[in-house]
């Protein structure tokens, strides 16, 4: 009992938890305050509190989606004979969109000269027409297209890969297995008898022996050969004669070819209407006739070739009779400058389009080789005369066109120098190899 009594506790430590219970008691009351401030705020819309859970937003990417690749088809085919453009695009065109391609075409490629065997092609995309590709010759086509509800219609070039190369060969017994030995096109034949047909009778004047050699552009598509195309150079050695050819274009003149002095190697008339074939009977004035059976001049070259064969007039000029009678057969006879005429015998038939006072170009097709009126067999009945009396065709020494003009003579010696150089190499006559022309002068068309 003393014990308990005498007991007191120390004094420091009842102070300690007094000051304790004040801090908890403004701990308490600060609380209350701000809860009971923070209810009136939230009682007055102040402070506003979302008890809805929120989600929070996941990219998610879409995988991508590849358009379909279109599918494109190409077909290839020639016009069928008798065949019509309605045959050729009625599949893809109405019955009016055909009518008005009709319209369209007049003033561009009418379809009426459309012609059989020529090729086409036609271009779809995904079964729908694209294109239509109609090839007029070797050097235009006629392109039609689709886009979307317009229709185009024109005439484009055609465009050819081009390689230029010397092509030589040597004459053995004719042109044409000349330049077959040397796997070249009969084309060339025709070409290089072009140039010089003026200076060289292909018909009687070639001799085993002689040569040729020409810088000839050869054009390719898809590297498929397509022909040739301009001849820039050319050679001809004949009876140890030789003759040079150089392309040219003289001002705003059509280009023609030049030997290397700049004289036109084009004269009035041609050596022969014909490229190619055989001479049967000479210019004579005293011949025995094989139907007559009596001796009779005979003031004309026969050629000889097959039915068919194209018969180019010599010279420029005009026609001044188209007919036929029971001696000549079928005939025609060109006017020519300085009172020269021409006469064609025996014919199968005429070009299209030639008749009376058709005005014609030298080498142009006036009709085709047969064997009508008076004669045994096909040939051609060639004849000239000059202001009425009969001359000898192949005696005739016809003048030349005008030469390189003197204000472009400097140029055209500067294209001719680098192609003549060419052709003065020494090379095996077969060898054909290609050239760099990269550094000769260019040449217009």
């Amino acid at each position: 009992m003393g014990m308990m009594s005498d007991f007191q506790p120390p004094r420091g430590s009842v102070d300690i938890s007094r000051k304790n219970l004040k801090v908890r008691r403004w701990i308490v009351l600060i609380v209350l305050v701000v809860f009971a401030g923070g209810s009136l705020l939230f009682l007055s819309g102040g402070f506003r509190f979302s008890l809805e859970a929120r989600e929070i937003p996941v990219e998610v990417t879409a995988p991508l989606l590849r358009s379909p690749e279109p599918v494109y088809e190409e077909i290839k085919n020639t016009v069928p004979a008798g065949s019509s453009i309605t045959a050729l695009l009625g599949e893809y065109f109405t019955a009016q969109e055909i009518h008005n391609l009709n319209l369209q075409s007049r003033d561009i490629f009418p379809f009426t000269k459309i012609c059989a065997e020529q090729p086409y092609r036609i271009l779809t995309r995904d079964g729908e027409f694209s294109s239509f590709i109609y090839e007029i010759d070797a050097e235009e086509q006629l392109v039609i297209s689709r886009e979307a509800d317009h229709i185009h219609m024109e005439r484009q070039p055609i465009i050819y890969d081009v390689a230029t190369e010397l092509v030589q060969g040597t004459i053995k017994n004719s042109l044409f297995n000349a330049i077959a030995k040397i796997n070249e096109s009969p084309e060339l034949a025709y070409v290089l008898a072009d140039i010089f047909g003026w200076d060289i009778n292909f018909i009687h004047d070639l001799r085993v022996g002689d040569t040729f050699q020409a810088l000839v552009e050869k054009r390719y598509r898809e590297g498929v050969f397509r022909g040739y195309g301009k001849v820039l150079a050319a050679e001809f050695v004949n009876q140890k004669t030789t003759f040079k050819a150089i392309r040219f274009r003289d001002g705003d003149q059509k280009a023609s070819f030049y030997n290397e002095k700049g004289e036109n190697l084009r004269k009035a008339f041609l050596k022969a209407p014909l490229s190619f074939t055989r001479i049967s009977s000479g210019f004579t004035l005293h011949r025995f006739h094989p139907i007559l059976k009596s001796w009779k001049s005979h003031p004309a070259i026969d050629y000889v070739a097959p039915v068919g064969t194209p018969i180019k007039t010599v010279g420029d000029g005009s026609i001044h009779r188209i007919g036929y009678t029971k001696a000549n057969g079928n005939f025609i006879e060109v006017r020519h400058s300085n009172g020269y005429a021409t006469i064609y015998l025996h014919m199968k038939g005429f070009a299209r389009g030639v008749k009376k006072g058709t005005r014609v170009s030298q080498g142009q097709v006036i009709g085709y080789l047969g064997g009508t009126g008076m004669a045994t067999g096909p040939h051609l009945c060639f004849r000239m005369r000059r202001n009425g009396a009969p001359v000898n065709p192949t005696k005739i020494k016809a003048p030349a066109s005008k030469s390189v003009s003197q204000q472009n003579m400097d140029k055209f010696q500067a294209l001719a120098a680098p192609l003549l150089a060419q052709l003065d190499e020494n090379r095996p006559l077969t060898q054909v190899a290609k050239l760099d022309l990269l550094s000769s002068p260019d040449q217009s068309q």
